[in-house]
């Protein structure tokens, strides 16, 4: 009987110190999630406010001299702005789901055993992810052999397959049983209909997670913009045309025409501040639909060989 009340008090201290845990976790977790969340109300409240006064006083999460000037820069040609919206939009879109497809064919197919050149491929594609010929002969592929000069293609291009997501994808599918294969092959089914049937079904949270890494690949890119799309294009991808208006803003300001025009009216640091809104907001937004997903596929396809 001793012993008993002797358990049943063990057990209520160690519920009690397992609140105490739980209760310093979600403390120590709220804190840290507004920690991560106040940099971003620092750049919501530092995009709408007066670019003087953010110079004299600095930088605060409450808006000082409240102004949507710098939007007004960003928004003043709406049609362009909406054009490269409808440009980066469509490209993560349509590069993300091809993407998705080649890469999922690639990783399946280099797992599979009975493929005699696996081994040859796959050290391939690894030696390029470490090793390149650099920028200038893959200007002169892309613009001379592929003649791609002011085409969406030389950005969609090499933004499709990455190495590191080929073996992110390979290391997951290795975690299917082959049995699952074997048994698809007993019934009569061909290797397309395995792949499409079986083996996709399968492998969603690496098909979130690889699809996020391309869409924010696609949503980001201007540099290949920078290199292949002149002026002669009618829409930029969004983030290179904020990254003009930017450049814009500071060229003016560093002109001899600049210092006859009034600072205030110039935002330099409100207008970062707005184009990391406007480029980034929607991307957020997509974020926590696929985070679940995300945080599994990374899990498994670190951990298998």
């Amino acid at each position: 009987m001793a012993n008993t009340q002797k358990a049943v008090k063990n057990k209520i201290k160690l519920d009690k110190s397992d609140k105490i845990i739980r209760g310093f976790s979600y403390v120590f977790i709220s804190i840290f999630a507004l920690a991560c969340l106040l940099p971003f109300l620092l750049i919501i409240a530092t995009s709408f406010s007066t670019e003087g006064l953010i110079r004299k006083t600095g930088f605060t999460i409450i808006p000082k001299g409240f102004t949507t000037y710098a939007y007004n820069l960003i928004f003043e040609n709406p049609m362009n702005m909406l054009g490269s919206y409808a440009v980066t939009v469509s490209m993560a879109v349509v590069g993300t789901g091809v993407g998705l497809f080649v890469i999922a064919m690639t990783g399946y197919a280099l797992q599979r055993k009975d493929f005699p050149f696996r081994n040859a491929i796959s050290f391939y594609i690894y030696f390029t992810s470490l090793f390149s010929a650099g920028l200038a002969p893959f200007y002169l592929i892309m613009t001379k052999f592929y003649h791609l000069k002011d085409s969406y293609l030389a950005v969609f291009l090499p933004l499709l397959m990455t190495p590191w997501l080929i073996i992110l994808m390979k290391n997951f599918i290795k975690s299917i049983p082959h049995e699952i294969t074997e048994s698809g092959k007993i019934d009569g089914a061909g290797d397309m209909k395995i792949f499409t049937a079986l083996i996709l079904p399968m492998v969603k949270p690496a098909l979130a997670t690889i699809g996020l890494f391309l869409a924010l690949g696609y949503w980001n890119e201007w540099y290949y913009s920078s290199l292949f799309l002149s002026a002669q294009v009618d829409y930029k991808p969004l983030q290179y045309n904020l990254y003009e208006v930017v450049n814009k803003i500071q060229a003016l300001k560093n002109s001899v025409a600049g210092s006859y025009v009034s600072f205030d009216n110039l935002p330099q640091e409100t207008l970062k501040m707005a184009t990391a809104i406007v480029a980034t907001g929607p991307i957020i937004l997509l974020y926590p639909f696929v985070q679940k997903y995300f945080i599994g596929g990374i899990t498994v396809g670190a951990v298998k060989g």
